[in-house]
Order: C-alpha cells, then structure tokens, then sequence
C-alpha cells in the first residue's frame, strides 16, 4: 500500500534505552538537538520526545514534510553536525533503534475541539 508521492510526509523515529539515571540528560539533549534541526533543516514539521515511566527508554519522533528532508537531516547526524554520535555515547545507550515511517493517516483535535482526520490517498503496490 502506498500513498501518492507528493502527499506523503514522512517520519523518523529513534527509541533509547538508557539507563535510568540518564533519562532526563538525554531528554534535555535531544530536545536542544531538536531545536537545532527545526532552525536549520527545511521541511521539519514537528517533533516530540517521550520517556517512558520505568526511566529505561526514550523515543524521539520527528515529522518532515518528506523523505528527502527527513534523510538529508539525518545526513547533517552522520556527519557530525549535530553530534548525534556523541550524544549517544554521553548518554551510554545500551542501544539505539532507528524507525522510518510514511504517514498514511492521521487524527488530531483543533483549538475549536473538532476532530481533523487526514487520510492521505492510498494506492496499491
């Protein structure tokens, strides 16, 4: 199933796990780095950092407008531009879990309550 090229944006996800005394440096490290991508990469949409209540993982999702935004952005990681290596390392992260996502639907309240679904055309493969 896919959805038409120029409709779909395109999400990353990268989960954490941590050890639990680290979860709140990590959570104010990736939200600076955050920060820094929204400033100075086109196509960012949005983006949200969650941990979890046991204090072991962490999740960074970030929304871009496409894949070619969400991968050049991530590129600018690679090669050190936004560290993301180090901040890995400073945050001993027993491991790293990269997810890359197209999205197809999605639901979300507006300040006047209303329900806004958006349902990006489908295709099948």
């Amino acid at each position: 199933m896919q959805a038409p090229e120029k409709n779909r944006s395109f999400t990353q996800l990268i989960e954490f796990e941590i050890e639990p005394h680290q979860q709140l440096a990590l959570v104010s490290a990736l939200a600076a780095q955050t920060e820094r991508l929204a400033q100075h990469h086109p196509g960012f949409l949005n983006a949200s950092i969650q941990a979890s209540d046991d204090g072991r993982r962490v999740l960074n999702y970030l929304q871009w407008q496409s894949r070619e935004a969400g991968e050049a952005a991530f590129q600018g990681f690679e090669s050190g531009e936004q560290d993301f290596w180090q901040l890995i390392r400073a945050h001993q992260a027993k491991t790293v879990t990269f997810g890359s996502f197209q999205v197809l639907h999605s639901l979300e309240r507006s300040h006047d309550n209303a329900l806004h679904c958006n349902l990006v055309g489908l295709a099948r493969a």
